[in-house]
């Protein structure tokens, strides 16, 4: 049995400003994040691959300076406010200016994704292809594993989706999200579409998954939305797929993606963003939560074994 080789979160769920998201790093002890948007002083918030050049060197600087590294890249490309339809030129610049801002931070992978969905409607399913696999042969001729997101877009419709589309993207691979499935359809179902299984669909796509977002939560049917919990509080099946996750040797990262306290995908229009130090106790929680899950975990293998498997020490 392997375990996780360090811990990170997506960063702008511990605070807008990207020193908030350092200081949370910093308060769980760990050395990396993953990157996603960020806010600097004199600058608008925005996804590292779009912020301006003045903007990232000073982001570059600050990081560099906290001793973070980004572990990924947890870009906009093909995500789910993107349409297939829009002009593929949009995505293409998105991937030139992430590969050297990847380059100069480091970065091994790169979240990406396969456009929103078309509701009723052709889903463009060859376009998609199309598309994916050039976003992926500029990402891996630069030297940068491309992970592929099961969250509200053609790969993340249901288990059956995110295979045929690795199948037909070569070189692509997963970032499983524990709690997407919660909340998304079975668009393979008929109507009413039920809720996906989270452990269902880990089974399908672990052989491929490099990369693991952990979040919790609960479908509340009389809302038409998703409640957010603390990781194994919810119906994301957190604690069983890390349990089968290491026993089948998974060395990869665990990172954190709360939406406790903050929703990125919400698009409710909120005229105030939740406070950074909200943001930054509710990661800083998470994340010992997590660690605390994952050293249950290690204890319980090595009672199992008799206290005779070396322990991995907690991942950084």
């Amino acid at each position: 049995m392997r375990f996780p080789s360090l811990y990170c979160g997506i960063g702008d769920e511990a605070g807008n400003r990207l020193e908030s998201q350092i200081e949370a790093a910093h308060d769980l002890g760990w050395k990396h994040l993953e990157a996603r948007n960020v806010t600097l002083e004199g600058f608008t918030k925005a996804n590292l691959h779009d912020l301006p050049d003045a903007a990232f060197d000073r982001a570059e600087e600050l990081l560099g300076r906290a001793g973070l590294s980004v572990y990924c890249f947890a870009s906009t490309i093909g995500n789910w406010a993107k349409n297939v339809e829009d002009p593929f030129e949009i995505t293409l610049a998105e991937v030139d200016r992430a590969i050297p801002r990847m380059r100069r931070l480091g970065s091994r992978y790169v979240r990406v994704m396969s456009y929103r969905v078309r509701e009723g409607a052709d889903l463009m399913e060859e376009e998609r292809f199309r598309r994916m696999r050039e976003v992926t042969r500029r990402f891996l001729d630069a030297g940068i594993q491309p992970l592929h997101e099961n969250c509200m877009n053609y790969g993340g419709m249901s288990w059956r989706h995110a295979l045929r589309l690795l199948e037909a993207v070569p070189g692509l691979k997963w970032v499983f999200d524990t709690a997407n499935p919660v909340f998304n359809p079975d668009r393979t179902r008929p109507e009413p579409q039920p809720r996906q299984d989270p452990w269902e669909f880990w089974t399908q796509v672990r052989d491929v998954s490099e990369h693991i977002h952990i979040k919790d939560a609960r479908w509340v049917a009389t809302r038409n939305d998703a409640d957010y919990h603390w990781p194994g509080e919810g119906d994301g099946a957190v604690q069983r797929i890390l349990e089968d996750a290491f026993r089948r040797g998974y060395a990869g990262a665990l990172s954190i993606e709360p939406h406790m306290v903050a929703v990125f995908h919400d698009t409710s229009g909120a005229a105030v963003p939740p406070p950074d130090a909200a943001l930054r106790a509710n990661f800083v929680e998470y994340g010992q939560r997590l660690m605390r899950m994952v050293d249950g975990i290690v204890a319980d293998t090595h009672g199992a074994h008799g206290g005779s498997t070396p322990g991995p020490g907690r991942p950084a």
